[in-house]
């Protein structure tokens, strides 16, 4: 079992910044993707950005050139760097990990981009 505990959203004007992270526990892989994905009111989670444990980095289209996404193998930490926010930016982030066959979800952080 992986719990993953996100932090760092909030309120913020259009074009303000902010940093979610993601720490995970309990049986952790080496191995693994890791990532944010969102959901804002009445639409369906789509992906914002993933990380493998070899560094490869996968952005949506909507965020490239402005979020960044990192990762800190010692903490079994993941950031995501969020700038020139949007207020199309608004919406529940979660983190998830999947290792094989494993795949684990947060319980989510609000971002809320005010115009």
């Amino acid at each position: 079992q992986v719990h993953l505990v996100e932090s760092g959203g909030g309120l913020v004007q259009s074009g303000g910044s902010l940093r979610l992270s993601c720490a995970a526990s309990g049986r952790i892989f080496s191995i693994y993707v890791m990532g944010w994905y969102r959901q804002a009111a009445g639409k369906q989670r789509e992906l914002v950005a993933t990380i493998t444990n070899t560094g490869y980095i996968n952005y949506a289209n909507s965020v490239k050139g402005r979020f960044a996404i990192s990762r800190d193998d010692a903490k079994n930490t993941v950031y995501l760097q969020l700038s020139s926010l949007k207020p199309e930016d608004t919406a529940i982030y979660y983190c998830n990990r999947r290792s094989g066959s494993d795949d684990y979800w947060g319980q989510g952080t609000q971002v809320t981009v005010s115009s």
